[in-house]
């Protein structure tokens, strides 16, 4: 059983993962190849002058990678509590079992509606729906989180991204039992 099954891997799924697998943790991002960043250009994200979509969702990936995470290309079709886990089933008919599971869908809201997670009114143009969130990312299903556009944040990557994050760190602290932090130093020069 993985600790965290995030689905999708846009910004906000792909940072979650990120954050999950280098704290140690093991994490599998199932992904449908959705994601509307597959269709940005980018010149808002801090720290980047600029980038196309399809360019930042691979270099977020390969970060990811490098510390473990796992990416498949699944669509999920149904994501079911069950005691201290969740059970995630796929249009392959395969299925995945983790102690918490992260919805990043992005604008689609599909999923939460048919695994019936409380939504109400997005307040972005052309997001009428999201999922309904506490300030955590925590939905109205024991152990189903939510991050980035579809838990009601911007649509900008450089705030799903940082919702993924702040998600991720909510899991680890309470897969921990303590508040995680993560803080690389640089080295100095020798």
């Amino acid at each position: 059983m993985a600790d965290v099954i995030i689905i999708g891997a846009g910004p906000a799924g792909g940072s979650a993962a990120l954050f999950i697998a280098k704290a140690g943790k093991e994490v599998i991002v199932l992904d449908s190849n959705a994601s509307m960043t597959k269709r940005a250009w980018i010149e808002n994200h801090y720290g980047v002058k600029e980038i196309t979509g399809p360019d930042l969702l691979q270099v977020g990936r390969e970060q990811a990678e490098k510390f473990g995470a796992k990416f498949l290309d699944e669509k999920v079709t149904d994501v079911v509590p069950s005691g201290q886990a969740v059970v995630v089933k796929t249009e392959s008919g395969r299925s995945y079992e983790a102690s918490h599971v992260i919805i990043a869908t992005g604008a689609s809201t599909e999923l939460a509606n048919t695994i019936g997670l409380k939504l109400k009114d997005g307040k972005e143009p052309r997001i009428k729906t999201v999922i309904d969130v506490d300030a955590a990312g925590r939905t109205s299903k024991e152990r189903i989180w939510a991050a980035g556009t579809v838990a009601g944040v911007s649509v900008h990557t450089i705030i799903t991204a940082g919702d993924g994050a702040k998600v991720a760190i909510e899991i680890i602290s309470e897969l921990n039992g303590e508040r995680y932090v993560d803080h690389d130093v640089l080295q100095a020069k020798a």
